[in-house]
């Protein structure tokens, strides 16, 4: 009988292609957990994570679930998998679930966290994990701007991908934007996310915060449901997955 084992990790996605094994790269978080999985049980395993962070796209809490036939200790797993795995992939935990269990499809919420350099030039150790805007923006203008995103709406005009033929209507629970001296940190949470939504949702507050824009123009963009009204596609550096929330 299967056993299924869900497994909390934190990666640094600067040198990878994202999360999703793709066939014209090896260099996919889930690809590599995938290699070190089947080289510990001997067979191919499949592994679940709760979403698809892009490429560059990093995560303080990333989860993640896989079955395997025999029984393993929770302990030899975890420390198996940081063996094996590259330095810049770290399993923080793993624990035996439910068999029903599925990181993504039980995931009720997320949070992301994006990070914004105000100043002229980023901190040499934090220049990978953080978008390097180099001028001031309005703090002010973007929470009023963020808090008419509160809520269920279609955020068609926030989605990367032009083609989506799914519902493309979320509800955002919360929207932080915190000034931290020159840096401004933006949290995003909400029952999902589209392709791209955070970052274009970012790129379209930094807008406002420029004075490019208005906060009232944000339920235009939204009415209009079309991804050319909205603003630019932030950077992925400084974007990470914080939290992934179940009920239970």
């Amino acid at each position: 009988m299967l056993k299924n084992y869900r497994i909390d990790l934190e990666y640094d996605g600067s040198r990878y292609d994202g999360w999703q094994k793709q066939g014209n790269t090896d260099k996919t978080i889930q690809g590599k957990i995938e290699s070190v999985l089947e080289k510990m049980t001997g067979s191919p395993v499949e592994v679940h994570g709760s979403g698809r962070t892009d490429a560059g796209v990093h995560a303080y809490n990333q989860v993640a679930n896989f079955h395997v036939d025999e029984s393993y200790a929770e302990k030899e797993i975890t420390e198996y998998l940081n063996q094996y795995l590259p330095e810049d992939i770290f399993v923080k935990d793993t624990v035996r679930v439910a068999d029903r269990f599925h990181s993504r499809l039980n995931a009720v919420e997320k949070t992301y966290l994006y990070r914004i350099e105000m100043s002229q030039k980023k901190r040499v150790f934090e220049r990978k994990y953080i978008y390097g805007f180099g001028k001031t923006l309005d703090a002010e203008a973007m929470k009023k701007a963020a808090s008419i995103l509160l809520g269920e709406h279609d955020f068609k005009s926030f989605c990367g991908n032009r083609k989506m033929k799914k519902s493309t209507v979320r509800t955002i629970k919360r929207i932080d934007v915190e000034e931290q001296g020159s840096r401004i940190q933006i949290r995003f949470t909400a029952d999902g996310f589209l392709y791209h939504m955070v970052r274009i949702l970012t790129g379209t507050l930094i807008e406002v915060g420029e004075g490019k824009r208005k906060p009232e123009e944000l339920m235009e963009i939204m009415s209009a449901k079309d991804r050319s009204k909205a603003g630019f596609t932030a950077p992925s550096e400084g974007l990470f997955l914080e939290k992934v929330y179940y009920k239970d």
